[in-house]
C-alpha cells in the first residue's frame, strides 16, 4: 500500500450516513490482540469502549493499529466529550468517536467541532498515524479527515431527549446513538422496556428520520434489530468480547456435558 494511502474503510462513513444497516460489537478488552481477532470478522465496525474499560491512550493507540491494518473501521467511546479525549482517538487513526453524555445543542456542536480541522476544532500534526506519520500531504490529510471522520453523540440523558431535534440539527454530528441503560436509569426507572424509556428511544429514532442522521443503538436482545431498523435505527453495536467469551464457554460446557448424557 502506498504511503499516505487509507488504510481504514474508507466508505463507512458514507454508509453510516446513508442508512446502510450496519452491525458492530463493543471491545471491552484493551489488547491489540483482541482487536486484531474481531478484526478478522464480518462486523461491520468495532467500538473500543473507553468510557467503561480500562483503556488509556497507548492500548487504543494498539488497538487502533490493528485495526487499521486490517482495515476494520474503529470507533473509540471516549470517556468524556472533552476535546482532548477526541483529538487522542482521532490522532491514533480511528475512524470515528462516540461522545457519552451528549445533553444539549452547545454540546452537541462542541463536539462536532472537536472532530473536524478548522478554526477552533483539532489541532493539526502531521505526525500521526491519522496522518500516517508526516507521509500523507496536509491537504489530502484535510480533505481526507473531513470526509471520512465519524461524530457520534450518544443520547442516554432525559434532557437530551428533550432537546433532541436541536441536537440532531447541529452539522457535523453523524449519528445519534441511543443510550438506553442510562435513560432508564435517568428517568428513576428500573426496566428498558419501561413505556417511557421506549417513547424516548422512538422520539430520538423520529428525530434522526426528520433531520436526516443516522440512529443507532446498543441493544441487549438480537431479536429486537428488526423492531427498531423498521423504525429508523441502522447502526448497532451489539454484545462485545466479553459477552463473546461468557458466551463461547457457557455453550461449549453444555455441549460437553449434552454428549456424554447422550
Amino acid at each position: 500500500m502506498p504511503p499516505g494511502s487509507v488504510l481504514n474503510t474508507p466508505a463507512f462513513r458514507e454508509r453510516l450516513t446513508s442508512g446502510e444497516l450496519l452491525v458492530g460489537t463493543f471491545v471491552k478488552t484493551p489488547s491489540p490482540i483482541v482487536a486484531e481477532v474481531l478484526s478478522l470478522t464480518g462486523l461491520d465496525c468495532l467500538c473500543l469502549d473507553a468510557e467503561h474499560a480500562p483503556f488509556d491512550r497507548a492500548t487504543i493507540d494498539g488497538c487502533v493499529a490493528m485495526t487499521r491494518a486490517i482495515g476494520m473501521p474503529s470507533l473509540v467511546r471516549i470517556p468524556v466529550a472533552t476535546p482532548e479525549q477526541v483529538l487522542n482517538a482521532l490522532d491514533c487513526g480511528a475512524t470515528g468517536v462516540v461522545a457519552p453524555h451528549i445533553r444539549n445543542a452547545a454540546e452537541a456542536a462542541a463536539f462536532a467541532r472537536a472532530c473536524r480541522f478548522g478554526a477552533g476544532g483539532r489541532g493539526y500534526a502531521g505526525s500521526t498515524r491519522a496522518a500516517c506519520y508526516t507521509t500523507r500531504p496536509m491537504a489530502d490529510h484535510l480533505r481526507l479527515s473531513e470526509r471520512e471522520t465519524v461524530a457520534i453523540a450518544q443520547i442516554e440523558d432525559p434532557e437530551a431527549v428533550e432537546d433532541i431535534d436541536e441536537i440532531a440539527r447541529v452539522d457535523g454530528i453523524d449519528c445519534l446513538f441511543v443510550g438506553r441503560v442510562d435513560l432508564t436509569v435517568g428517568y428513576g426507572l428500573a426496566s428498558q422496556d419501561h413505556e417511557r424509556v421506549v417513547a424516548a428511544v422512538e422520539r430520538i429514532c423520529d428525530a434522526g428520520r426528520r433531520n436526516g442522521r443516522a440512529v443507532g443503538m446498543f441493544l441487549s436482545r438480537i431479536e429486537d434489530v428488526t423492531h427498531w431498523h423498521e423504525r429508523g435505527a441502522s447502526l448497532f453495536l451489539l454484545g462485545s468480547d466479553h459477552g463473546f467469551l461468557l458466551q463461547g464457554a457457557a455453550d461449549l460446557l453444555d455441549r460437553a456435558r449434552r454428549s456424554v448424557a447422550v
